[in-house]
């Protein structure tokens, strides 16, 4: 069982960046891989980005592709997800998750039933 905090979230305005953070305990980090996904009221979830344990491989939707950028420090056992140039459109509580498998290329990442643990979700607003 892995237990993960989500922090970082908070109002910005249109063209700001944030980070957010992700800190996890519960198994060895290195071992999983991380996902992040967001939610905003009215809509499906919505995966965004994932990583493998060893922080080699990484993954992004289209609509995130060059705006977000997902990092982790093993040693801290944190994830981090750097968004830059938000809009509205991203307004919308973020979650990360940890994966079974080390390596994303060994399941579907996008899919949220790959995953089995979840974080509470940190809030982003981004004001227009």
């Amino acid at each position: 069982q892995v237990q993960l905090v989500e922090s970082g979230g908070g109002l910005v305005q249109a063209g700001a960046s944030l980070r957010l953070s992700c800190a996890a305990s519960g198994r060895t980090f290195s071992d999983y891989s991380m996902g992040w996904f967001r939610q905003a009221p009215g809509k499906e979830r919505e995966f965004l980005s994932a990583d493998s344990g060893s922080g080699r491989s990484t993954y992004y939707v289209d609509s995130v592709k060059g705006r977000f950028t997902v990092s982790r420090d093993n040693a801290k056992n944190t994830v981090y997800l750097k968004m830059n140039s938000l809009q509205p459109e991203d307004t919308a509580v973020y979650y990360c998750t940890a994966g079974e498998e080390e390596d994303i290329k060994n399941y579907d990442c996008e899919r949220g039933d790959e995953y089995d643990n979840w974080g509470q979700g940190t809030q982003v607003t981004v004001a227009s």
